[in-house]
Formats: C-alpha cells, structure tokens, sequence
C-alpha cells in the first residue's frame, strides 16, 4: 500500500524552449507521460496552452503530466538547478547515446525553426551538447521524434525504470 499519494519524482525533465507548433509540444507531453517525464516550457511560447491541436495531440495524457511554463529561460534554469542539462542540437559534437544519463538529467529541445540560440548552447558544457545522426543531406529531425530518440535512449540507460 503506498504511504502517499504524490506521484513519483519525474524520471527527467523535458525542456521545450520557445516551442513553436503545438502538435509536437502535445506529442512530447505524451511522450512524457507514457515515460515519466516532467515538460517545462520557456516563453515566448508560439501558441495558446488551450490550443486545440496542442490539446488534440497530447490526447487526454495532459492530465498525467507535470507542466511547469516558464517566463524566461533564466527561470527555467533556476527551477532546475542543480540538474544536468543536456542541449539537443545539430551543431552538437556528441551523439545522443554517448552520455551517461541519470535520473533528473535534463534534456533541452530548441524551437523548430532555428533551434537553440548561441547564448543558451554557450551555458551547457560541450560534452553535454547531443545531437541524433542524420544523413549528411538532411537539416533536422522533426522535434517531438528528436525528443522521442534521446528520452527512450535515456531511460534505457536507467533499465526502463518504472516501465513494464
């Protein structure tokens, strides 16, 4: 019988910051609930938390996950303080199954259209910027399967704690 009713700590957190289509922000928020994830988003965001196709996507798994919106990175920063952060990036040196991930990491999705700016990459140490290979012809992934790729990479790390 469990002692409480709080539900588990996140097994990590999911950064969106600027997110810009509300269909990838509803499937990440799906993502996060069939893993155990938490979703923070940093304004400007490119869309209404009401939005329909936001709501469409994340079907009914809303309800099941922690959102925290942020007004600016550097509060989204202080909120994760003391996490490590793992910036996804096409300009990242280092391939997304190479880290070592640990419960309470967080991983950093940019927005669709231009990614992540200099200044935030510049805050995260270099061997902790990943990015998902691709073919030499192709600019990115579409964001929520990028977020999808490196989140199952990392709970696999951790044995699919929490699954079944």
């Amino acid at each position: 019988m469990p002692l409480s009713n709080l539900p588990p700590p996140p097994l990590f957190e999911i950064v969106l910051y600027q997110p810009e289509i509300p269909p990838n922000a509803g499937n990440i928020i799906r993502l996060a609930a069939n893993v155990g994830c938490r979703v923070h988003l940093v304004r400007p965001l490119g869309f209404s938390l009401t939005n329909k196709q936001l709501q469409r996507a994340g079907l009914d798994y809303r309800a099941r996950v922690a959102i925290e919106v942020h007004a600016s990175w550097e509060d989204c920063k202080a909120f994760l303080a003391g996490r490590r952060l793992f910036a996804a990036t096409t300009r990242g040196e280092v391939r997304y199954d190479r880290p070592s991930y640990r419960e309470g990491d967080a991983l950093v999705f940019g927005p669709e259209t231009r990614g992540l700016p200099d200044a935030v990459l510049a805050e995260i140490a270099p061997e902790q910027r990943i990015r998902v290979p691709m073919r030499e012809d192709s600019r990115s992934l579409n964001l929520s399967n990028a977020a999808a790729v490196i989140v199952y990479e990392a709970w696999r790390q951790i044995a699919f704690r929490g699954g079944n």
